[in-house]
């Protein structure tokens, strides 16, 4: 996962909390923060704008907006502040919008409106707790947003808005501009603007989470397979406590996984029942660190696009090492013929091709989503005027739900039911599918039933993910 420490410009809307912002100011300390700025809300509301335009304009790096009256678990700014992919969001949270608290509504993930005391939210659903990040790619539209709220302020069309509102204003600002603003949850931890005189209580609820505990529990993804989930993830969080305090990197752990996946070919080449157990062993026990890796950039917040893509790149490297390690054993003291014995060298070529075309059907789907979804707020979204007062909620189009084939309509419904989402994680055969089959097929049977299993579970993910892909693309 690698180590990489972004450096946020952060703007913090001082207000009259001048000991929640000293608070706010020593919590940044721990935070990717390169450079910390104080904007006074003494000459009004349109300066204030104008300020943050103006850093806005300056900045190399994501820009993140901060209200002064806020009590938050540093963990809780962690949540968006340190999110790895270092895009637009605002941090959301759960109940009633009252004051200093705006109401938004979110819609799949996104903040698709947002409140304060001159635009109004149709269908609010969640709040915003008073912190906002703008990604380096948005940063001059945000600008641009700043400005104009900046000159609509002056000119007094934004009816009762007053310097506390100066985050909400932004928000607004982006999400009627196009830009995409991600939800950023914090789950069990409290973030919160508060009035005055609640700072004393608020600071007492704090003390009510343990922050390490739920910035361990969020390490652990919780919408992985079925094995993993069950075999890994459930015993995991005890090596990542340990690689901590062993100081080790997640790149280290990586490479770990990498030295086990070669043990494990070297012992299934041996080719004998015995071997082919302690393989199946450390191949269990490579996987299990390829899981905690992860766990614990996340866990540490060390990440990097070079160790996200080493993790990524030695997950293939690992598994056909442990293909040629299984053939190796299976035609051991045969002669080599080009095929082996029951051309398992057929088999182990077709298992990787097979793999290598689903994650090619994977890899170029999430690519063309993307740059459509660039496509789709370049010229898609129109922008929606600032001084408008009202955002309504938009009525779901009956011909879109319509259009949606009867696949994608049978998959929403599936989606609904544990047993059939548990069965769907597993029919797509994700890694740890794969490795636990792998392990399982070689220490009871052979290489040969390996590849067969492989190829045979494997052609069914790719035929159910390829017509996924298709009818969603259709849809």
């Amino acid at each position: 996962m690698g180590e990489n420490r972004p450096d946020t410009v952060a703007v913090v809307l001082a207000a009259t909390h001048a000991a929640l912002v000293d608070r706010l100011s020593e919590q940044m300390e721990s935070l990717p923060i390169a450079d910390l700025c104080f904007v006074s809300d003494e000459q009004g509301l349109a300066e204030q704008l104008r300020r943050v335009a103006k850093v806005a304009r300056g900045a190399a790096a994501p820009v993140a907006v901060l209200t002064g009256d806020l009590v938050a678990h540093t963990e809780a700014l962690a949540v968006l502040l340190e999110h790895p992919s270092r895009s637009t969001g605002a941090l959301i949270g759960p109940g009633e919008a009252i004051p200093p608290r705006t109401p938004v509504r979110v819609e799949h993930g996104r903040v698709a409106a947002a409140g304060n005391s001159f635009h109004q939210v149709d269908a609010p659903n969640a709040t915003f707790r008073g912190v906002l990040q703008v990604g380096t790619d948005h940063l001059k539209g945000f600008a641009l947003v700043a400005e104009e709220l900046a000159d609509l302020a002056q000119g007094g069309k934004l009816g009762a808005a007053t310097t506390d509102q100066t985050a909400d204003l932004l928000l607004a600002g982006l999400v009627r501009s196009g830009v995409p603003v991600r939800a950023a949850r914090f789950g069990r931890l409290h973030c919160d603007r508060v009035p005055a005189g609640g700072a004393t209580a608020a600071l007492l609820r704090l003390t009510e989470v343990d922050e390490d505990q739920v910035r361990l529990d969020a390490a652990v993804k919780q919408d992985d397979g079925l094995f993993t989930t069950y075999l890994v993830s459930s015993w995991s969080r005890h090596l990542i406590k340990l690689a901590d305090r062993l100081g080790l990197t997640p790149n280290a752990v990586t490479g770990i996984s990498v030295g086990l996946a070669g043990i494990a070919a070297i012992w299934f080449s041996a080719g004998d029942r015995q071997a082919q157990l302690v393989g199946a062993a450390a191949l269990y026990l490579s996987f299990v660190l390829d899981c905690v890796d992860g766990q614990l950039a996340r866990y540490t917040r060390r990440f990097s696009p070079l160790g996200a893509w080493l993790d990524a790149t030695f997950d293939r490297v690992k598994e056909y090492v442990v293909y040629v390690g299984l053939a190796l054993g299976y035609a051991a003291g045969a002669p080599m013929t080009g095929t082996g014995p029951d051309q398992i060298w057929v088999l182990a070529v077709g298992a990787m091709m097979l793999q290598a075309i689903r994650h090619m059907i994977d890899f170029s789907y999430a690519g063309a989503v993307t740059d459509a979804a660039k496509v789709g707020v370049s010229w898609a979204r129109p922008h929606r005027s600032l001084a408008v007062a009202v955002d309504a909620a938009r009525s779901t189009d009956a011909a879109a739900v319509q259009r949606e084939n009867a696949i994608v309509q049978l998959a929403g419904r599936l989606e609904g039911d544990r047993a059939s989402r548990w069965l769907k994680k597993v029919i797509v055969l994700p890694i740890g599918e794969r490795m636990a089959l792998i392990a399982v097929t070689a220490a009871l049977f052979n290489a040969r039933v390996t590849f067969l299993a492989l190829l045979g579970w494997g052609t069914v993910a790719a035929l159910y993910t390829l017509t996924g892909r298709i009818a969603r693309s259709l849809s």
